[in-house]
């Protein structure tokens, strides 16, 4: 899964930073080190052996330079090259740069005073050796991702000549019959024909309870059979399918950038050029005024020296390395507990969320509805049932499917003609030549029925009310009720108590249904009946009140949310295992219909949030007083090692703390 948007040195920044040895990471290999990272051990082995060599031989002078180049070209000719391209593209102002002319300079001081030329290898060495350590810690953070997110399916299983035939997911198209056997991964988006098991969807939701399936199940590709062979119809191709969908989120997460990384990116490019003037400055200026106006001896060397200390203390690579991949650790954190952010943009605005706006059926409620009462008129609780089920038989509303299972059979469609959806409304067809109308009471006052004939069965009723009129005369009314999610009443506390001041419920269903559920919940704010356009309006009203003070989330199932989703400064959209509305719409894909994840999600961006700051303001603190402590000469090449490789491995070590997330 390595891609452009899972390197983290994709901020932009043109710092260099290292920036070679982490492509490298592509290269690495699941069990050991990357080529790349044996051969820099060897060549830090052999730099260290001839060190210790060379300090025995007694050599002096122009002998003594060529003998030390050795070791100091076995460490640093990639430098060297690296330096030299980047000024020929005109892109001087890098970390190789600065290492060249740092070391460079070290050389010349070493054939014009010191005669110590151990100072110049020894910064190269060390800068390595930190590289090194800063890839592998980076490449092991990619390993762990890519172990948590093994799901690509290698081959499909179809039956040929009586023989199953290994064949990849790529080439089968839509309808195909594939085989599962116990163990292996489900490769393609399908549905059971044959067959009954237990499904591992671990690595989808991050949930360990398994999934018993059977013939007519709807299965997500990535999930692992657990026992039972399974024969499955293919609904989708494997370029649409769940698991191709979520690998690709995963993959390029980071490709829309946080304001964080945004302004390392800016700050790389401006101070990077500016410490190598001030180095210069260094190198100048003081023993010119020593010279010329205090009538000092201007100490060329001394000031020299300095101006290289500062140089390798100037390398920014602690901030532009640690940041972007202290995202793409925390994305990479949050998809092991099977929650998708789609970009580090997305994980830094959870942390600002301040109003959360929750979509009630399905998000918050079962959204499996029971019809628990009919109530006909001048006809029997069958026969309404049934005009009921007719009408609703090409829905796929919740509501429409808890009425066709109330039924009980195949409703008889060459009966019904004319059918017609009115949005936020219901569905009005002809049955048998009779107009029948089934729906809310806005629909019942838009046919013309009065209200008090079905409003004393909406105020009797426990749950959502759904009236009948056949030619216009009301004919009855049937209730479906729908229940609380169990986790839904802990998760809305967990998400008030991480500092979000406004929940807010949005509904279609009547007032009444509304504030019960409301109420249970625990809800700041309740709207209740409203169209689907009218719930855009209501987020768009939100937004406005809370702009300054903070981001609004809308929480959806991901079925009919898209516009919300979209709308929103971030969707959340939750239960989306195979729904192709929520991965698009939305800007976080909770792969369950837990309701806790959300609250979950909200910590992990803090924590990520919380690292980000500490590292800025580590890295940053460190390198001024390094900055100062070189200026005034009270810090040497190894302080200024320190201050770049040692402030850099902090940074990364602590960057991958973002990768450790709590299961729920």
């Amino acid at each position: 899964m390595h891609g452009k948007g899972t390197d983290c040195c994709s901020s932009g920044s043109g710092c260099g930073c290292g920036c070679h040895h982490q492509h490298e990471a592509h290269h690495i290999h699941h069990n050991g080190l990357s080529h790349h990272q044996k051969v820099m051990l060897l060549r830090m082995g052999a730099t260290v052996a001839l060190l210790v060599a060379l300090h025995f031989v007694p050599v002096v002078g122009l002998a003594k330079l060529l003998l030390y180049l050795v070791p100091y070209l076995v460490m640093g000719y990639d430098i060297l090259l690296e330096a030299w391209e980047g000024i020929r593209n005109r892109e001087v102002f890098d970390e190789n740069f600065l290492m060249t002319v740092a070391t460079i300079g070290a050389l010349v001081l070493g054939v014009t005073s010191t005669g110590d030329y151990t100072e110049a290898v020894a910064v190269l060495l060390f800068y390595q050796a930190g590289e090194w350590f800063e890839g592998f810690a980076v490449g092991r953070s990619r390993r762990n991702i890519s172990q948590l997110m093994d799901i690509r399916p290698d081959y499909a299983n179809i039956m040929v000549g009586g023989r199953l035939q290994q064949v990849p997911p790529e080439s089968l198209e839509i309808g195909s019959l594939i085989v599962v056997q116990p163990g292996e991964k489900v490769p393609l988006d399908g549905v059971i024909v044959e067959g009954s098991s237990t499904l591992n969807t671990v690595a989808l939701t991050g949930e360990s309870l398994p999934r018993e399936v059977a013939a007519g199940d709807a299965v997500a590709s990535g999930c692992i059979n657990m026992r039972g062979v399974l024969t499955i119809r293919t609904t989708r191709t494997f370029s649409e399918s769940t698991v191709a969908k979520i690998l690709e989120l995963v993959e390029y997460a980071s490709a829309r950038k946080s304001r964080s990384e945004a302004f390392i990116s800016r700050f790389a490019r401006v101070y990077t050029p500016a410490v190598c003037y001030g180095a210069i400055a260094l190198a100048i200026i003081p023993p010119a005024i020593r010279l010329a106006l205090l009538g000092l001896p201007p100490e060329w060397g001394s000031w020299f020296y300095r101006a290289l200390t500062f140089l390798v203390i100037s390398c920014p690579c602690a901030l532009v390395i640690s940041i972007p991949l202290t995202f793409f650790a925390g994305i990479g954190g949050a998809s092991r507990v099977g929650i998708l952010i789609k970009g580090s943009h997305f994980l830094e605005a959870l942390s600002q969320i301040k109003c959360m706006v929750f979509d009630k059926t399905g998000t918050l409620t079962q959204g499996s509805f029971q019809v628990t009462a009919v109530t006909p008129v001048a006809m029997t609780e069958h026969q309404l049932l049934e005009i009921a089920a007719l009408a609703e038989c090409s829905s796929s509303h919740p509501v429409a499917k808890s009425i066709l299972r109330a039924y009980g059979r195949e409703p008889d469609r060459s009966r019904i003609q004319n059918l017609q959806e009115i949005g936020g409304q219901g569905l009005v067809a002809q049955v048998d030549g009779r107009r029948i109308a089934v729906g809310n009471g806005r629909l019942m006052e838009a046919e013309g029925i009065a209200a008090h004939s079905w409003e004393g069965s909406q105020q009797q009723k426990a749950g959502t009310q759904v009236f009948i009129a056949i030619d216009k005369t009301f004919a009855g009314s049937i209730t479906v009720s729908d229940s609380l999610k169990p986790t839904a009443v802990q998760a809305i506390k967990e998400i008030k108590d991480s500092g979000v001041q406004q929940t807010v419920m949005l509904t279609g269903d009547t007032d009444a249904v509304a504030q019960e559920m409301g109420g249970q919940l625990g809800m700041d704010c309740i709207h209740s009946q409203l169209l689907p356009g009218d719930k855009v309006s209501r987020v768009e009203e939100l937004m406005e009140q809370m702009k300054g003070k903070g981001k609004l989330a809308f929480v959806g199932d991901g079925i009919n949310d898209a516009p919300v989703l979209s709308r929103s400064d971030i969707g959340i959209a939750m239960g989306a295992l195979g729904s192709d509305a929520a991965i698009e719409a939305a800007d976080v894909v909770l792969m369950d219909d837990n309701p806790l994840k959300i609250p979950t999600a909200i910590r992990i961006s803090r924590k990520t949030m919380g690292i980000v700051g500490q590292n800025i303001g580590f890295a940053l603190g460190i390198k001024f007083l390094c900055l100062i402590l070189g200026a005034l000469g009270l810090a040497n090449m190894w302080l200024a090692i320190f201050a770049d490789v040692g402030v850099m491995l902090l940074a990364v070590l602590n960057a991958i703390r973002a990768l450790s997330v709590k299961k729920l």
